[in-house]
């Protein structure tokens, strides 16, 4: 086996700030979103001892050491040699990325850094999915503990990607022994996100399916680096859920946000949500509806077993974000541009659905021409 970065030794040999005697602690993905916020966050702790970023480029934190390179890369290994700990964010789950290739990337890139942390002797690693692993479904309990089954299908949005690293992350620690896999999974992520769940912000009106019973739970980008911390730390260990205490029923959302709703059969709107999709006008498909239809609640009891508690509520989290997406117009999960964006907020819900409905219209009409 090869001798640490020399880097990575160097900081071994000295104390952070404070005496620290705590991990090294890698973090993939460190130059954007929460991998940026959580190399901030670690770099400037008195628990870290040294933080290794890794990205395919630089970000803002000159605290770390920086390691410029794509997580698919076996060559990782090498800048893993004298990690405690990895971090692994480097996903992708935009929703303007082709599916075929976020899944390559996403599934690949954790299978690697899963081998790789292994040959290089780190003995713990963190990985970040999504409480939507749960599933939506009619019969979840209210909240679901950590432990319930992971009922969700592949048909939303990246959720597949987390089904499969989900299951890495369990067939981990057999295939390499002494490798502990912990598993963070957050509520509807908020904080300079874009996700098909924020969107659903975005829009003139909130699209409820008649029958359904959503519950909504947040979870501040704050609060997750809080609790990836914690995982760090070892204060906690196995499948953790984290967001803000409680949820917020629909009519509580609606009173909160001053959006009206627009109640649809679920026929009409999983029927056209399907179409959109299909015919490439919208980055959604149909199975995101569902996690606006039906409760996926977390209780996030382990967390809070260990002393962690969320320092973000769900009606907070909501104001914030609808600071963040005040100006955007969303109809179907498809922003809208300007001069749609005037028309869709001056007429309401309904000319954006006429509006969207003409757009399948003219999509047909220009197919059978070809």
């Amino acid at each position: 086996m090869s001798s640490p970065d020399p880097q990575v030794r160097a900081a071994r040999n000295h104390s952070a700030p404070g005496g620290s005697r705590g991990p090294v602690v890698a973090v993939t993905g460190a130059a954007t979103g929460v991998g940026a916020l959580l190399t901030e966050r670690l770099a400037a702790s008195d628990e870290i001892k040294q933080v290794v970023a890794i990205d395919e480029r630089r970000g803002e934190c000159d605290a770390a050491q920086w390691h410029i390179l794509d997580v698919r890369d076996p060559a990782i290994a090498d800048k893993l040699r004298g990690v405690d700990v990895v971090v692994h964010l480097a996903l992708d789950l935009d929703l303007g990325s082709d599916a075929a290739a976020r899944t390559a990337y996403n599934v690949r890139g954790t299978q690697t850094v899963l081998t790789a942390s292994a040959a290089a002797g780190v003995r713990r690693v963190v990985l970040c999915t999504s409480s939507m692993v749960y599933g939506a479904l009619p019969d979840n309990e209210l909240p679901l503990s950590e432990d319930a089954e992971l009922r969700a299908t592949a048909e939303a949005t990246g959720v597949g990607d987390l089904l499969e690293i989900e299951r890495l992350a369990r067939r981990a620690p057999r295939a390499h022994p002494g490798l502990n896999v912990t598993v963070v999974r957050p509520a509807v992520l908020v904080g300079g996100t874009d996700t098909a769940l924020t969107r659903y912000f975005e829009s003139p009106r909130l699209l409820v399916v008649a029958g359904s019973r959503p519950a909504w739970q947040f979870c501040h980008v704050e609060d997750l680096c809080s609790a990836l911390e914690y995982a760090v730390l070892e204060k906690v260990d196995g499948e953790l859920a984290v967001g803000c205490d409680g949820w917020l029923e629909q009519e509580e959302v609606e009173e909160l946000s001053g959006i009206r709703r627009m109640e649809l059969p679920s026929a009409v709107a999983l029927g056209a949500a399907a179409r959109l999709h299909r015919i490439g006008l919208t980055p959604s498909p149909a199975g995101d509806l569902a996690y606006t239809m039906y409760p996926w609640v977390v209780s996030g009891s382990r967390l809070h077993d260990a002393g962690w508690r969320a320092q973000w509520t769900n009606e907070e989290v909501l104001e914030e974000l609808l600071e963040e997406v005040s100006g955007r117009h969303t109809v179907a999960g498809r922003r809208l541009g300007r001069k749609d964006a005037t028309a869709a907020g001056a007429a309401g819900a309904t000319v954006a659905l006429l509006g969207a409905a003409a757009v399948v219209r003219r999509a047909r009409k220009a197919r059978r021409g070809r």
